[in-house]
């Protein structure tokens, strides 16, 4: 299965039907962590699966969501209400609460990948506003087979980050 994510695109429409279009057939799901500022209703949402940012004020959109894939179970969240900001650890209790193999978020807009207790935590940055030492527009592909998880992160252009690929036994 391959999943693309991306978040915290802040009012840019353009950069997720750009994602549409070029991974359309490409990618089993899209994942979007938050904070587009896009109406809950817009038609993307028809591709992609996403939750509530805290710049995402509709209450229409959900605050969390679980995505079983077949493969594996999904955990996402922004993040602000996981406060993670301060480390993982709620996030780690709530995906685990929800028997997570992968757990997703955004909202500091920096890149993070680690495996913990056996789960994949990934934060894809911002495709939009990047914070933090590694100033790249993100978004981030996460391919998983029965033995790994492969995650390598892409600039907004689809150009591969060399230096930004992991690989997580299972």
């Amino acid at each position: 299965m391959k999943y693309l994510v991306v978040s915290d695109n802040h009012g840019d429409r353009d950069v997720l039907v750009d994602l549409k279009n070029q991974y359309a057939g490409k990618v089993d799901y899209f994942f979007h962590c938050g904070d587009s500022e896009l109406a809950p209703n817009d038609e993307l949402w028809q591709t992609f699966y996403v939750v509530k940012g805290n710049c995402d004020f509709d209450p229409e959109f959900p605050d969390r969501r679980l995505v079983d894939t077949g493969a594996d179970r999904v955990y996402m969240t922004h993040g602000h209400l996981s406060n993670v900001r301060f480390g993982l650890n709620h996030l780690t209790y709530e995906a685990q609460e929800n028997q997570a193999t992968i757990a997703l978020f955004g909202h500091t807009h920096q890149i993070g990948c680690e495996k913990h207790q056996g789960i994949l935590f990934l934060n894809p940055g911002s495709i939009s506003q990047p914070r933090g030492p590694i100033q790249i527009q993100s978004y981030a592909i996460i391919e998983s087979t029965p033995t790994q998880d492969e995650v390598q992160y892409y600039r907004r252009n689809h150009q591969m980050v060399p230096d930004l690929h992991f690989v997580f036994k299972k």
